[in-house]
């Protein structure tokens, strides 16, 4: 086991897939000789040559129509985004082409393709930097998306996404990637399509996803000290949701809270509730609950930015007001 931050994990990753696969190449701003906006990429270009880790101009648009292109002809491209709001530039490319293009070819084309970089809010990043763009693609068809969250899910699912062969974005958070963790010196791939149960409990059933999951694993300290037993779950996989796990839980606690940085108009937790709801409403003992970012542009301001997000506090009232509504 070597400990390891996140972005290094992303790096192993990367490093790893590239020296399996030949067809593999990075491509974005600053991903050669910079290594990256967080050092994901920091010296491959020495290693590989520096068609695969291919420098770009400031032109999303662009470049992810040349990752499309690529991934038709059989290449396995990786996208990095500076900051993942930048990909809203491209996103005709990523829903009328990476999403549409297998099926609209009647299964001529695979598009094995990987779209990566930072989201979520940062510190002090301003609105146009703190973006979470799940919601925006969810309801594209083609698409899956994952969300890494720990150093060890954030390797596994990397390489399991880069040799999947659907286009698949890749949402890490910029407050996470000096995260630590023990990695297995051993390679392991994870599924993609699979939650994560953090902690086993009876109580109540926590939904979460990214940083979010920390968040909820702070708040878990102050509610076992009062007595509760949350469980908690890392969705990880938003497109598709892992239902089975989710119901598993649900039939044991009869009690949901989504925990989401996404904002709560038509965000990830929406849907979620009507998944829930249309699957599962009988096992509910009170309504689905959720804890969302406030619909509005995150300000600059940093006490006001952090009144925009779900705070531990926050979950532990939730938990405790759940709790109360017995039935």
């Amino acid at each position: 086991m070597a400990e390891t931050l996140l972005f290094n994990a992303l790096r192993q990753a990367t490093d790893e897939e590239m020296g399996r696969d030949r067809t593999v190449f990075v491509l974005g701003e600053d991903v050669g000789h910079y290594g990256g906006s967080y050092k994901v990429t920091k010296d491959l270009y020495k290693k590989y040559g520096e068609l695969r880790l291919l420098d770009t101009p400031i032109a999303e648009n662009s470049f992810c129509g040349l990752a499309v292109g690529a991934a038709m002809t059989g290449l396995r491209p990786i996208v990095e985004g500076m900051n993942m709001g930048f990909l809203l530039l491209a996103f005709n490319q990523i829903a009328n082409n990476a999403g549409m293009l297998r099926y609209t070819s009647g299964g001529n084309y695979k598009i094995p393709m990987v779209i990566r970089g930072p989201g979520g809010v940062g510190r002090q990043l301003g609105a146009e930097h703190s973006q979470r763009l799940e919601a925006y693609f969810h309801a594209v068809p083609g698409l899956k998306i994952v969300a890494c969250s720990t150093p060890y899910n954030a390797k596994g699912l990397l390489k399991a996404a880069i040799r999947d062969d659907n286009p698949i974005l890749f949402f890490e958070h910029v407050l996470l990637y000096n995260l630590k963790e023990d990695l297995p010196e051993e390679e392991y791939i994870l599924p993609l399509d699979k939650a994560e149960v953090v902690r086993r409990g009876k109580d109540v059933t926590l939904l979460t996803y990214s940083r979010m999951r920390h968040h909820c694993t702070q708040a878990l300290k102050t509610l076992e000290k009062q007595g509760y037993d949350p469980e908690i779950i890392d969705l990880i996989s938003l497109k598709p949701f892992d239902m089975k796990t989710i119901a598993e839980s649900v039939r044991k606690t009869h009690r949901v809270i989504i925990v989401e940085e996404c904002m709560k108009t038509g965000g990830i937790g929406a849907e979620l509730i009507a998944l829930i709801n249309e699957q599962l409403f009988d096992e509910l003992d009170a309504p689905v609950l959720r804890l969302s970012s406030q619909d509005i542009p995150t300000p600059y301001n940093g006490n006001l930015e952090r009144l925009t997000i779900v705070q531990p506090e926050q979950i532990v009232e939730a938990v405790q007001k759940m709790m109360e509504l017995r039935i």
